[in-house]
């Protein structure tokens, strides 16, 4: 593949559009009584003041100069940004049926053409979400049947950890593959062993295009569709990549369907097929293969990266912080000692509790959020947003809002611990976002967190190879996972 820099391919959008037709121009009698923001430029907007490489960045220093709530405009495309705990959540929670959709971005809609749950809209959107949430809960989210099956792969994970006897090893796909089995075993009713070439393969390209889609390029693409549809990059990578991904989830249900038992239901695949096969409701027309395949795969990625992320940020800091690890194995100890830990121990574990916690606050692992956009005309903050506005409500500027937290940019467990170690809530901590489209899995999320990293911290120490230096800038991508690194498990018994 050809690469291609960024500022080359603006330059020849510029070039394009301004010899061709002007792309969209917003009409602006839409757009009286706006948010306030810096003027944009013909044709690029504000593209010329973005930091390509981490975007949110350049929001945060633009929300000092024009408050919680203003706009930018990349490309044609005016973005509505929604900055700091309280007006994030007036809006997220306060306003949630007026700010419940998704907008149209290019990327997303090539991967999912509306089906499924994350970039899906209306009453699709809203029976997908419903039908998830039930099967998750049905199939043991919350339940001892998943605590049981986390404990079951922690086995599996130590296991293959000792199998390094000690010696330095890069984490991101063993991490993964742990991660990742929970909910292959609630779609699939299966686990795979962490060196399978399907597994293997299926985590390659989700991984790739995570990455991929927090890439300038993809975000060019976004802003210039028409344009840049045609151009070698990677926002054409991701599309290849989606569908070899799909094409293993069509043959997977497939299979199920041919084996199917409407009295023996034991996978999320199963349940949807019998609804597929015995719906007579107004609903029965959302339940077809395109929302299945969607539902899967938006699982299936949206449950490995994120958990997985957060493991791999939480074994960092406790390398950088070895005196805040030593304090949890010391709670470990003192709460389970060698048992498997259930969620009950959990409220025993206050010191633990906050660590996790914070680990989830300082990695910030999707800065931006999920884009949002009005699912109706919306006066928010003395501003009228239209129908259709995109809206991006910042989850930095939440997770590190200075109001709620003593040490935003700090790893500061004690931002969760009051004065005598007792855990106490902080209301800004909404890593899974909040309102009508916060995570479908943060109850699942959860569970996985507190069992995985106390089965690590109870079976290992971890540190850094020998002089090596930690780096706590996050990589790029859609998601910030840590940079690439080596760690080194040193078995506790």
């Amino acid at each position: 593949m050809i690469a291609i820099d960024p500022v080359t391919v603006l330059l020849l959008i510029v070039f394009c559009i301004f010899f061709v037709k002007f792309f969209n121009k917003p009409k602006d009698n839409l757009f009286k009584n706006f948010p306030p923001g810096p003027k944009p430029l013909p044709i690029i907007g504000n593209l010329h003041i973005l930091n390509f490489k981490r975007p949110y960045k350049t929001f945060i220093e633009l929300s000092k100069k024009y408050g919680p709530v203003f706009s930018v405009q990349i490309g044609s495309q005016k973005i509505v940004l929604l900055c700091g705990y309280e007006t994030v959540k007036d809006a997220l929670v306060n306003h949630a049926e007026e700010f419940s959709e998704r907008p149209h971005v290019p990327i997303f809609h090539d991967l999912s053409k509306g089906y499924g749950i994350l970039f899906a809209h209306g009453e699709n959107w809203k029976v997908m979400r419903r039908f998830t949430i039930s099967t998750l809960r049905d199939f043991g989210m919350g339940k001892k049947t998943i605590e049981n099956k986390i404990n079951e792969e922690s086995d599996f994970l130590i296991k293959k950890i000792k199998s390094y006897g000690g010696k330095p090893f890069e984490n991101t796909i063993v991490m993964n593959a742990a991660v990742a089995n929970i909910i292959v075993f609630i779609l699939l009713g299966h686990r795979f062993d962490y060196d399978d070439p399907v597994f293997l393969r299926l985590m390659g390209l989700i991984n790739e295009n995570i990455r991929l889609m927090g890439s300038p390029m993809v975000m060019l693409y976004n802003t210039f569709e028409s344009v840049i549809r045609w151009l070698p990059g990677g926002h054409k990578k991701v599309n290849e990549n989606a569908i070899e991904t799909q094409k293993f989830i069509t043959e997977t249900f497939t299979k199920h369907k041919e084996q199917l038992d409407p009295n023996d239901q034991r996978t999320l695949i199963d349940t949807f097929l019998v609804k597929q096969q015995q719906e007579k409701s107004e609903f029965a027309s959302y339940f077809h293969d395109k929302n299945l395949t969607m539902i899967v795969s938006n699982l299936f990625a949206a449950g490995m990266d994120t958990t997985s992320t957060t493991l791999r940020w939480a074994l960092l800091l406790m390398i950088k912080y070895p005196e805040i690890q030593k304090n949890v194995q010391n709670e470990i100890e003192k709460v389970i000692g060698s048992s498997e830990p259930q969620s009950e121990h959990r409220k025993e574990m206050p010191y633990t509790d906050a660590v996790i916690h914070e680990v989830q606050r300082f990695a910030n692992i999707i800065p931006t959020n999920l884009p949002h956009a009005t699912a109706q005309d919306v006066t928010f903050k003395g501003y009228f947003l239209p129908k259709g506005t995109y809206v991006m409500p910042l989850l930095i500027s939440v997770l590190r809002d200075q109001a709620h937290f003593e040490k935003p940019d700090e790893f500061y467990p004690e931002h969760f611990l009051d004065s005598k170690g007792n855990f106490v809530k902080n209301e800004a901590f909404l890593p899974f976002s909040a309102g009508k489209r916060s995570c479908a899995g943060e109850n699942l999320a959860k569970i996985e967190l507190f069992i995985f990293f106390t089965r690590l911290l109870q079976n290992f120490s971890f540190q850094s190879p020998s002089g090596t230096e930690l780096d706590l800038t996050p990589a790029l991508g859609f998601t910030t996972p840590p940079m690439p690194h080596l760690i080194c498990a040193t078995p506790r018994d």
